[in-house]
C-alpha cells in the first residue's frame, strides 16, 4: 500500500514538473552545472596528484636515502686554487649504519661516476654506478633482456655492467645486446643485461636511477676509478675525493623508518666536521603529498560545491513560486482531507526529482569534461568512485534541504483562504 503510494507521489510530482518543462530545465541547470563542476575538479586534482605520488612510490616507502652532497663552505671555495676537496659519506659510514641498526633489513651503496663509453664507432657519456645487487632489490626495474649483477659479480669482481634501455638503445643500436664488449673510460667490461630506466625527481628528491646509467660491481669501481676524481671546466681543474655518493637503506617497518633515519642523522654527525649529506624519506614525502592532495581536494570540492549551493538557491525559488501558484490547488486537497505532511512530502518529491535527475546529467557532463582535457591537453584526470557518488549524494540533499521550506510553507496555507485563492 505505501509503496503504491508512494509511486503515484511521483508520478504526480514528475507530472507536475512536465507541465513547465522549461522551467523545470532551467531550474535543473543549476544542479547539473554544479554537480558537473564537482566531479570535473576532483577528477583533475585526482590526477594532478597521482603522477607525483606515483613517483615518490618509487622510491620506496620503507626506503632511507643518504646521499654525499658539497658542504656549503666547500662550494664557496670554488674559485680559489685548492688541491683537492673531500667530502661526503665514507665506506666506514657504510659499515656503521649497516652494523648499527637491526631495523636496517637491505643496503645498497653506489659509487657514482660519469665516464665517456664507446662501443664501436657509438660514443656516450655514462653515469657509471658501482654498486651490490641490493640495488636492483632497492630499485626495482623491469629487466628487458640478460640479468642484473648478481653475488658472483661482485665476489669475483668480474667487468660485467648492466645498461639502462636508452643507453643501450643509444650505444647498440641494431647490434645484439648481451654479450657486448663496452670501453668505459680505457676499461672494458661484458654487457649482461639490460633494465627499464627511470629518471627526473619526486618532490625534492632525486630518483636514484638515471636514463644514462651503467651498473657495474662496487668493488670493480673502486678499483678500476678509484676515489678521486678530476673534473675540468672553464680552463680549471677540480679534484674531488668521494667514496660514497649515495646509500640506499630498506627499513623493516614503516613505523621504524622516521625514527631510523633521525637516529642515523644523530649518528653521521659525530663522525662528519661539515654537513655533507643529506637523508631523504620518501615516507614522509608521501606523507606530506597525500596532506596536500587531501587539502588541494578540499579546496576544489569548496570551490565547485558553490555552484551546488547557487542550484540550491534556484530550486528554493522556483519552489517558492510554484507554491504560489498551485495555492488554490493545496486548498482543495487539504479540504478534501489530505494531510500537512502530505502537502510536505508531494513538494519534496518534486524538489528531490529535480536536483537527483540534474544530479546524474550532471554526473555525465563531469566525466565528459576530464575527457575531454585528457585528449586535449593530454593531462591525467583521475575519475574515482567517491568522486562520483558524492556530488550526486550532495545534489540529493541539497533537493532535500531547499525543498524543505517551501514545502512546508505550502502545508501551512490556510485551506479557507487558499480556496478563495485566484
Amino acid at each position: 500500500m505505501r509503496q503504491t503510494r508512494l509511486i503515484r507521489n511521483i508520478a504526480l510530482g514528475v507530472e507536475n514538473l512536465l507541465l513547465h518543462k522549461l522551467r523545470s530545465f532551467l531550474t535543473m541547470l543549476g544542479i547539473v552545472f554544479g554537480v558537473g563542476s564537482v566531479v570535473a575538479m576532483l577528477s583533475v586534482g585526482e590526477g594532478a596528484s597521482k603522477e607525483a605520488l606515483e613517483q615518490i612510490r618509487k622510491l620506496g616507502s620503507n626506503n632511507i636515502i643518504i646521499s654525499s652532497v658539497k658542504a656549503v663552505e666547500d662550494e664557496s671555495m670554488t674559485n680559489t686554487r685548492i688541491f683537492m676537496s673531500v667530502y661526503g659519506l665514507t665506506y666506514e659510514d657504510y659499515r656503521r649504519i649497516s652494523e648499527s641498526f637491526k631495523n636496517v633489513q637491505k643496503t645498497a651503496p653506489a659509487k657514482i661516476i660519469r665516464k665517456e663509453s664507446r662501443l664501436g664507432e657509438r660514443s656516450l657519456e655514462l653515469r657509471v654506478v658501482g654498486t651490490t645487487p641490493s640495488w636492483f632489490e632497492l630499485v626495482p626495474r623491469d629487466i628487458i633482456a640478460g640479468r642484473v649483477l648478481t653475488n658472483a659479480d661482485v665476489e669475483k669482481q668480474a667487468p660485467v655492467a648492466v645498461l639502462t634501455e636508452y643507453g643501450a638503445r643509444r650505444l647498440l643500436a641494431a647490434e645484439h645486446t648481451i654479450g657486448q664488449t663496452l670501453r668505459i673510460g680505457g676499461d672494458s667490461f661484458l654487457i649482461v643485461g639490460i633494465v627499464r630506466s627511470e629518471s627526473g625527481q619526486a618532490g625534492n628528491i632525486q630518483i636514484p636511477d638515471q636514463e644514462v646509467d651503467a651498473y657495474i660491481p662496487i668493488e670493480v669501481a673502486r678499483r678500476y676509478f678509484g676515489d678521486i676524481q678530476t673534473r675540468v671546466a672553464a680552463g680549471t681543474r677540480e679534484r674531488e675525493k668521494v667514496e660514497l655518493h649515495q646509500v640506499i637503506l630498506q627499513i623493516d617497518s614503516s613505523e621504524h623508518v622516521e625514527p631510523t633515519a633521525a637516529a642515523i642523522e644523530q649518528m653521521l654527525k659525530r663522525f662528519h666536521k661539515k654537513k655533507d649529506y643529506t637523508i631523504s624519506v620518501p615516507l614522509a614525502l608521501l606523507k606530506q603529498a597525500e596532506a596536500t592532495k587531501r587539502r588541494f581536494n578540499i579546496v576544489l570540492g569548496s570551490i565547485a560545491g558553490i555552484s551546488l549551493l547557487v542550484g540550491g538557491i534556484g530550486i528554493m525559488n522556483i519552489m517558492l513560486a510554484s507554491v504560489t501558484e498551485r495555492t488554490r490547488e493545496i486548498g482543495i486537497r487539504r479540504a478534501i482531507g489530505a494531510k500537512r505532511r502530505q502537502i510536505i512530502f508531494q513538494f519534496l518529491i518534486e524538489t528531490v526529482v529535480l536536483s537527483t535527475t540534474g544530479g546524474i546529467i550532471g554526473l555525465g557532463v563531469g566525466i565528459f569534461i576530464p575527457f575531454v582535457i585528457t585528449m586535449v591537453s593530454g593531462m591525467a584526470t583521475v575519475l574515482t568512485l567517491w568522486g562520483i557518488l558524492l556530488p550526486l549524494l550532495i545534489s540529493m540533499l541539497i533537493g532535500i534541504l531547499f525543498g524543505l521550506y517551501p514545502a512546508i510553507h505550502a502545508a501551512q496555507v490556510d485551506p479557507i483562504i487558499a480556496l478563495r485563492h485566484e
